[in-house]
């Protein structure tokens, strides 16, 4: 039996559906499980022992017809016999469409369902603290039989990664056994990013109410954003803040984050990833995101979060939060620091040195 798991697209999207492969290979200990994915989200799930092959949904796939049509056709020849299409848009659909596999499962959408043999509706309520997203994923298992209510995701990093990460901090005057806080102080897009004033602020709460050390989530290319946003806290605060500090690939930021007591900041994909790596997390979610869904492994002083919604539900009564899209920004300025601070500062004090 073969087996073929479709995820494309974003790090948090790829590192979530990635727990299908567990109850997969219990249910199917012999199969052959392989997942599609876009090349740059590969090190979230490098190591995953139930995952045999990773084919790569490459830049070139995305902008070319023909690399497109090339990536469809070796897949038609690996002779899948399930193919679980998560990802459910235009070029999966493609992909599953012409695959040849005798089992097609996705979600349910009006406009493609001909495509497949099993339609899946969303659940659009749990009450499992894995949240909907990992909900939604697992019930596309069911028509093989396989019927779990909750797993977590986990990323697998290798004992001489952890080692060189722990002597690069150590090399770089981070004390392990002083608070070490991670900050995911950039989203992935402007209308999923905290007002970088405010962002300031809690910077500032985190360095005073623990003392501890902080680094900054960011790649070279964000660096002017990061570096704003360190002028802006206090200069006391910036003596805390190791600037320069960070993992210059995704497996390094992986292992650094491993070595944290917590990563704060603004949900998205290093927020899911500190929970695989089972570090404690405050997310900052976006106002026009649906923190049901994504608000994954919900625990007091284990993994928290806030949402506008949470403190100004009236701004929500005649809308969805993914109808205020258009409005993130105006949203992010009612969205001030004061509202959360207790709740913050409770969440600190675990690691009050």
């Amino acid at each position: 039996m073969k087996v073929l798991v479709i995820q494309q697209k974003m790090i948090g999207d790829v590192l979530t559906t990635s727990v299908l492969f567990k109850d997969l290979r219990e249910r199917y200990p012999n199969a052959q499980l392989d997942y599609l994915i876009n090349s740059h989200t590969f090190p979230v799930v490098k190591n995953n022992p139930f995952i045999d092959n990773f084919i790569f949904f490459t830049p070139e796939a995305e902008k070319s017809k023909i690399a497109l049509w090339s990536l469809t056709k070796s897949v038609k020849k690996e002779k899948y016999d399930v193919v679980i299409d998560v990802y459910s848009k235009l070029s999966s659909n493609l992909i599953t469409a012409l695959s040849g596999a005798k089992t097609k499962i996705s979600y349910y959408k009006p406009y493609t369902s001909f495509l497949y043999h099993h339609n899946i509706k969303r659940s659009n309520q749990t009450d499992q603290d894995c949240g909907l997203a990992i909900v939604n994923r697992l019930q596309l298992l069911g028509p093989l039989d396989i019927y779990i209510k909750s797993a977590r995701p986990k990323i697998y990093l290798t004992t001489e990664e952890l080692e060189t990460s722990k002597q690069f901090l150590i090399s770089n005057g981070i004390n392990l056994d002083k608070p070490l806080i991670m900050i995911s102080v950039l989203g992935s897009g402007s209308n999923k990013t905290y007002p970088f004033a405010y962002m300031a602020q809690v910077i500032d709460q985190i360095v005073g109410t623990t003392n501890g050390q902080v680094l900054f989530n960011y790649i070279p290319k964000q660096e002017a954003d990061a570096q704003a946003i360190f002028n802006l806290c206090k200069l006391e605060t910036q003596n805390h803040i190791y600037l320069n500090l960070f993992g210059k690939s995704l497996r390094e930021f992986l292992a650094l984050t491993a070595h944290c007591h917590a990563l704060i900041g603004n949900e998205g994909g290093a927020i899911n990833m500190a929970k695989a790596l089972n570090i404690k997390t405050f997310t900052i979610f976006s106002p026009w995101i649906d923190k049901d869904t994504w608000n994954i492994f919900e625990e007091k002083c284990v993994n928290e979060s806030v949402h506008l919604k949470d403190y100004k539900p009236e701004l929500y009564s005649k809308n969805t939060e993914k109808d205020m899209k258009p409005q993130a920004m105006e949203l992010y300025r009612k969205f001030t620091p004061d509202l959360f601070y207790d709740k913050l500062n409770r969440f600190l004090k675990m690691f009050r040195s």
